[in-house]
């Protein structure tokens, strides 16, 4: 991987700031992530970037394995009415998406993000890869990914706790993959 420095220069250019370096073996991913996703999350079967629609765990850890860093930036944002989260969050996720080309055309052409939250980017998701509206766009997130982003992020010294109302601040993640 070249300079560090010209990663974050870039970073700064497209607005991040909050932002730590991690090596990809200090991600944790983990089963039990994926089966809170099929057993508690909405989104499982019905959004083509959530599973069962991405790799399984152990794709996961190779495809991790053949990355020599991890980016993980750090948003802090509070919403007055849940459904704001998404809207905010999408917003958050296509800037991010707009990052990963940046690098890409700079010559890291293996960089891959995981967004902050599910996709939202289209009211009504397809549920499937095959027939998503926006592929090039969609990326999934960490958790969709068996990541345990509280174990990860704390690893870190991010901030992140169990939120019981809508009203305290969130912490959300996303994952830069680099070469």
């Amino acid at each position: 991987m070249r300079d560090r420095k010209e990663l974050e220069t870039l970073f700064h250019k497209h607005g991040y700031t909050d932002f730590k370096w991690v090596e990809p073996i200090d991600v944790v991913i983990s089963q039990w992530v994926r089966t809170k996703c099929m057993f508690g999350c909405g989104n499982y079967g019905h959004n083509a970037t959530c599973p069962p629609n991405v790799p399984s765990v152990e794709e996961v850890r190779q495809l991790f394995a053949e990355y020599r860093a991890v980016v993980i930036f750090h948003f802090a944002h509070t919403v007055e009415k849940p459904e704001d989260r998404h809207a905010w969050t999408r917003g958050v996720n296509q800037e991010l998406v707009k990052l990963e080309r940046a690098l890409f055309l700079a010559g890291y052409y293996k960089a891959f993000l995981l967004c902050c939250d599910s996709c939202y980017l289209c009211p009504d998701c397809t549920g499937t890869r095959g027939t998503c509206k926006n592929p090039r766009l969609a990326r999934p997130s960490p958790e969709s990914m068996a990541i345990d982003v509280f174990a990860t992020v704390r690893r870190v010294g991010f901030p992140i706790e169990v939120l019981t109302e809508y009203s305290q601040a969130m912490n959300r993640y996303a994952f830069l993959l680099i070469e």
